[in-house]
């Protein structure tokens, strides 16, 4: 396992935790995707090297941040 898995691995789980804490509607389901993508950014880390992710991951946190609002 790669530090990249790691990281975007408890991403994923704060992410979900944090769409089950939401009200149903749509910030929930936005949440949920935010956890989806980076489930499928931790499955790919686990494949190839790290420096690859950096923008997948910024761009997961600027979706994140736009979800908070």
């Amino acid at each position: 396992m790669s530090d990249a898995y790691d990281y975007f691995r408890a991403h994923a789980i704060a992410a979900i935790r944090k769409a089950r804490a939401l009200p149903r509607g749509p910030m929930r389901q936005k949440q949920r995707t935010v956890a989806r993508v980076y489930h499928l950014l931790s499955r790919e880390a686990a494949l190839a090297p790290n420096i690859h992710h950096l923008d997948d991951f910024r761009a997961a946190r600027r979706l994140e941040r736009q979800v908070g609002r």
